[in-house]
């Protein structure tokens, strides 16, 4: 089975190397890494240029990025596809971990457990009950890195074209298939927004925005209000 790792970024210079850098192991093992740029305004596209298999441009929005990287060529010689925010880093056997974790269940797809880094002593409990209330939902964020089989992506059109929430609807479309894989090795993600806006604060419009999608909120008003949380 072969994996390709789809990156969507948007004005990410100064994440974007580190990040493409410490996937350059898998790349050795075979492992496919396919940017896919929403058009930055600053050098993203020139830093991950040399660190990638292929960087391509999109329309801007996570959903239409991600569904560019995974229908490009180089994606379609790939059995699995793992969907990675360009501030978030794989555990260094990653690869392993998920191509094993298909092979051995009957799921078609997953997620990790996360870590948020940063320096509040809040982010790691808000990381506990990310995993906690992923595991007991079936539903996960994209900040856990999801993967799945590329057939079932295919089967499933993909993430929906709306600007936000797409993690939670393909997980809810996903869970029809099967129960997604919670591997347990972690994903380390950055906390500058939860640093940035209030770590509290943050945690409550997170909530009053799933709850909002729940009730059938228009994503483009829910993405206008998480751009601009004051």
């Amino acid at each position: 089975m072969r994996l390709a790792i789809v990156v969507p970024t948007l004005n990410e210079a100064a994440t974007v190397e580190r990040s493409l850098r410490q996937l350059e192991p898998l790349r050795q093992r075979g492992v496919l890494v396919i940017v896919v740029d929403g058009g930055s305004a600053d050098d993203t596209l020139a830093r991950a240029t040399p660190l990638a298999d292929r960087v391509l441009s999109a329309p801007r929005g996570r959903a239409l990025q991600m569904n560019a990287g995974a229908r490009s060529p180089e994606a379609l010689g790939a059995d699995v596809l793992l969907f990675l925010h360009a501030d978030t880093t794989l555990p260094e056997d990653a690869d392993r971990c998920v191509l094993r974790a298909l092979a051995n269940s009957d799921r078609i797809w997953g997620r990790f457990d996360v870590s948020i880094e940063g320096g509040s002593p809040w982010l790691r409990i808000v990381s506990v009950a990310m995993n906690l209330r992923s595991r007991m939902t079936g539903i996960a964020t994209g900040d856990q890195a999801l993967f799945i089989e590329r057939s079932s992506f295919v089967a499933l059109d993909g993430f929906a074209p709306i600007p936000l929430m797409e993690d939670i609807d393909f997980c809810a479309r996903a869970k029809r298939l099967s129960r997604p894989l919670a591997l347990r090795a972690r994903v380390r993600t950055s906390g500058r927004r939860w640093e940035r806006d209030g770590v509290w604060r943050t945690i409550f419009l997170m909530w009053q925005l799933r709850w909002a999608y729940f009730f059938g909120a228009d994503p483009a008003r829910l993405a206008q209000r998480y751009r601009n949380p004051r």
